[in-house]
């Protein structure tokens, strides 16, 4: 799941959506936008709905919210200290699975894609986006088990945004997240941010992407607890001689 928002007003809210997950699944991912003002006071409360709710391992990466008020530092280091993995540009292995995370950042879609050529603002902020691929290739590149999740919060493709309005495409995602997933396949690739987006789609070279925002799974899916579950495939072990 992801797009939590935290907000200050939060204690209490998310201890009772999340407490199914411990019975559903083996590891909880968080893809981005955990707090609604990246705020230490909104970490802190997040950190205690978490540690009072979930028993299973958490790995997360941030998103744009988290970086709002210049304190993403703080956010992530109160996560890490109350037990959660936040991944930036790193790979983490845990219960035979590799995961790889990154924000990532926006830029456009396919040939909508932004370039580098004009302002130097517009340089800054391709460049932006070029180094969040790097990081996330980074991260893909260090994956050693057979079994590989990538983690964003800004989309590779642009079939999990479609639903959004058109014109705030090219702020969901890019397709430069897309081409270290050519480079280093894995069995699927997580992202949130696209609140109203579509629930899944494919790289071109037919990687399953699944957005996991939210607000998109209280609304496609009412009633139920707002995560979605999938089982990777794992290789079989072989037998002792």
């Amino acid at each position: 799941m992801g797009d939590l928002h935290v907000k200050k007003t939060s204690q209490g809210v998310l201890q009772p959506l999340l407490a199914p997950v411990n019975d559903a699944a083996d590891i909880l991912l968080l893809c981005g936008d955990l707090t609604d003002y990246g705020l230490p006071e909104e970490a802190h409360i997040l950190a205690k709905e978490l540690t009072a709710a979930v028993t299973i391992p958490i790995v997360a990466v941030l998103g744009n919210h988290d970086y709002e008020s210049g304190q993403h530092v703080d956010v992530c280091k109160i996560l890490t200290e109350a037990g959660i993995r936040v991944l930036d540009g790193e790979a983490y292995e845990i219960n035979g699975i590799g995961i790889a995370g990154a924000k990532g950042f926006a830029g456009g879609f396919g040939r909508a894609t932004l370039g580098a050529w004009g302002e130097p603002a517009t340089k800054r902020f391709v460049q932006e986006a070029i180094d969040e691929a790097l990081k996330f290739e980074g991260a893909l590149a260090r994956l050693r088990t057979p079994a590989r999740i990538a983690m964003l919060h800004y989309s590779p493709i642009r079939a999990t945004v479609e639903g959004e309005p058109l014109e705030i495409f090219p702020y969901l995602g890019t397709s430069r997240l897309e081409e270290p997933l050519n480079r280093y396949p894995v069995n699927m690739v997580f992202h949130g941010h696209a609140h109203h987006g579509c629930l899944e789609g494919r790289t071109s070279t037919g990687v399953p992407v699944f957005n996991v925002a939210m607000p998109l799974l209280l609304q496609k899916f009412p009633g139920r607890p707002p995560f979605r579950v999938f089982e990777i495939p794992m290789p079989p072990k072989l037998e002792a001689p």
